[in-house]
Order: structure tokens, then sequence, then C-alpha cells
């Protein structure tokens, strides 16, 4: 292994309390999911000298904003007084369309959403300084030029925009409890960890606080927050945040799974020493699938089942005002005309294919789709997931 593309811990931590001007007094509680992390890194991820660097920075940010988090509190303990009533949690399986959802979700001025440079530079909170809210969407605008320099194709196969609605991956990631790090980094291991042995109630106490950060001072709106691989921990979710709700996009498992091999190998290419092998990235990202359709069937068949709306990926993307309408009325609202109006002016804006082409295809990846199929039959029969094909011609029928 070489010597450069080595992680230390102990100099990461270190740097991360001199940044924040804080110590880490949360270094008991998740120091166990930075060293699962690091291991795999350094064990498994033939990271080459860009990837390298990228982790090393990528670990040394997170760390500073869960202390600088930490700072605020301790500095302004109301902060913890804030609520957070009645979040709503947009998921489903990766790739399903709940990035589209979100956006569309975007629309509706009741609710908050996590902007881009917010997940990427939380602090301060903006509420607490307006004046840097400026500087930090410029560098979030570097930070996505960057980021499509390196990833290609990127813009076609993700939506995202500077001051537009994030996911919670970098909140997630502040406890280093985020799936996305298989994707982005070849770490088994630490996926493994992730699944069995993190204590992701505690990593959703710290996703809850950084939410307060960002409401003080600010104008209290309903959060709605997207993260695919929130399906794996919904039952954590409901322990601190125990009114939530959530709408869950379901779409061809098959489907999904070629989408997030091709997203994986992009993400992980530039990284990796040498790239990555497709054949292993879908071993991978099968199994990755199946947690995630094993966190959905388990909850949905517990007793918060009522909880979750389910929204219908064809229809959706067929007719995306109806489904949005159907998820307001499972979640017991209305939708105002002024969102109809909203949606429709965003979709002239965004159509299909104005990011460019995504071509994928599952057999890329040693993977056959029926064999995919059927052993994710149960899950496709319990919400009448069709093939992709037979959903794109059911939509328009």
């Amino acid at each position: 292994m070489a010597g450069t593309t080595h992680l230390d811990m102990a100099p990461l931590l270190a740097e991360a309390e001199q940044l924040a001007g804080f110590a880490d007094s949360e270094r008991a509680a998740f120091g166990g999911n930075l060293a699962a992390l690091v291991d795999a890194i350094n064990r498994e991820a033939r990271l080459n000298e860009t990837g390298h660097a990228i982790a090393r920075d990528m670990i040394t940010g997170l760390l500073t904003h869960r202390i600088s988090g930490l700072k605020w509190v301790e500095q302004h303990p109301e902060i913890l007084a804030e609520r957070i009533d009645q979040p709503v949690f947009l998921t489903g399986l990766p790739r399903s369309g709940t990035t589209y959802f979100q956006y569309l979700f975007d629309r509706d001025t009741r609710f908050r959403l996590i902007r881009t440079w917010e997940a990427n530079e939380p602090s301060p909170p903006p509420g607490a300084d307006p004046d840097s809210v400026g500087d930090r969407i410029a560098a979030q605008i570097e930070r996505n030029r960057a980021l499509h320099e390196l990833v290609e194709g990127f813009e076609a196969m993700h939506l995202t925009d500077p001051t537009g609605s994030e996911e919670c991956h970098m909140f997630l990631s502040q406890t280093f409890a985020a799936a996305g790090f298989q994707n982005i980094m070849h770490v088994p291991s630490y996926f493994d960890h992730l699944i069995e042995a993190i204590d992701k109630t505690a990593t959703y106490r710290v996703h809850k606080r950084q939410l307060q950060l960002l409401q003080w001072k600010s104008e209290p709106k309903r959060w709605a927050l997207k993260y695919p691989n929130h399906v794996i921990a919904m039952e954590n979710v409901m322990e601190v945040y125990p009114d939530a709700r959530f709408v869950m996009t379901h779409r061809d498992p098959v489907q999904v799974l070629a989408s997030i091999c091709k997203l994986t190998q992009a993400l992980r290419d530039p990284r990796m020493e040498g790239g990555s092998d497709p054949k292993v990235v879908g071993a991978q990202m099968y199994e990755f699938i199946a947690r995630h359709i094993e966190g959905i069937m388990r909850f949905t068949g517990g007793p918060d089942a009522g909880t979750v709306v389910h929204v219908d990926y064809y229809r959706l993307v067929d007719d995306p005002m109806a489904e949005m309408e159907r998820a307001h009325a499972g979640l017991g609202i209305d939708t105002p005309d002024a969102m109809r109006e909203s949606v429709t002016q965003w979709r002239r804006e965004n159509p299909k294919g104005k990011r460019g082409g995504n071509p994928y295809a599952l057999a890329d990846y040693g993977l056959d789709g029926d064999e995919v199929a059927e052993r994710f039959s149960d899950y496709m029969r319990r919400f009448d997931i069709p093939r992709e094909a037979e959903g794109m011609a059911r939509a328009v029928a």
C-alpha cells in the first residue's frame, strides 16, 4: 500500500478541532464510525493521489462541521429548543426518482429544504450570519464546477444546483454513518459495519441538531428531507422524530440497480488506482439495493407502516402534479394553486434530457435482470411495481 494513500485519524481529528476552535466532546460516540471508514479506505479503497486528497479534505470538513455545531449549541443552548415539527422524509430506493420529487417539493413554499450550499458549509447558522451566505454560495459554485470536471457526465446522472435543494447525505456523514460512502469509494467493510453495528439513532440526533442550527433565527417551516438511504434506518428516524412522515418512491429495482451501478462506477473511477471493476461494482450494488429493500419491507410491515405515503415513479414522471396531489393528500394537506403554477414552470425550464443522456445496462455489471427481479419479487408485489418498460407504458396509457 502506497504511503500517499494512508489516512490517520489522530491528525484529522486534531486539525478539525483546531479549525472549529472547540474540543470534540462526541469523539467517543462517533470515533468508532470514523475508525471503520478510515480502516476501509486504507485497506480496500485503492485511492489514487486525487482520491486520497478528496477523502482527507472530506473527513476533515465533516469533523469540522459537526464540532462547529457543538460549539454553537454550547454558546447558544437555546438552539436545542428549536422544534422540528412533523418533518417529511422523502425517500425510496436510490435512483427511484427521489431527487426529482425533492425538486417538486421545493416548489412548495410551505416546506423548508436543505440548500446545497448549506449541506456543504452549514456553519455559521445562516440566520445568525446572513452576510456569509453570498460567499458560501460562491464556494458551492466552485465545488460543483470541480465535481463536474472530476466525474464525467455527472450533470446528466444527478440533478444538483448550488442554491437548489439538497439531500441529507452530508448531515449523516458528519457522524460517518452515511451509506453514500460506499458509492463514492470502494469500502465494503465500512458498509457492512454501517448496517450491522453503527448506532443510527445517535446519528439522527446529530441530524436533528443540524436542522435546529439551520432553523435558528430563521422563519420556521415544515422540513422536507430527501435521502434514499433513510430507508435503512426508518425506525431510527422515528425514535428521533416521532411525528415524522415518509413519502416513498417506487421504481423497478432492476432499473434502479443498473442506474446505481453506473453512478457508483462514475464516482469511484477518478478516485481509484486503475479505476473500478464493473463486476465488483455490480456485486456490491446488488447487495446495497438488497439492504435498502430489506429496510423498506421491515418498516412497511411494522407498526409505523401508516406513516408512509407511497409514490409510483412512472406516474410521477408522466404526471408529476397528480402524484404531488396524492402525496399531499396522504400527508393531510392541500395542494395550492401557486405550487401547481411553480411546478409547471419548473418542468418547462427543466425538460427531460436537458442535462444530457444517461444510458446504462445491467449486463455491463455482470448481472441478469430476470434474476434480480426474482430476488426482489416480494417487494415488487407488495407495492405493485412493474418492470420498467411496462411501467412506462402503463403511465402514458
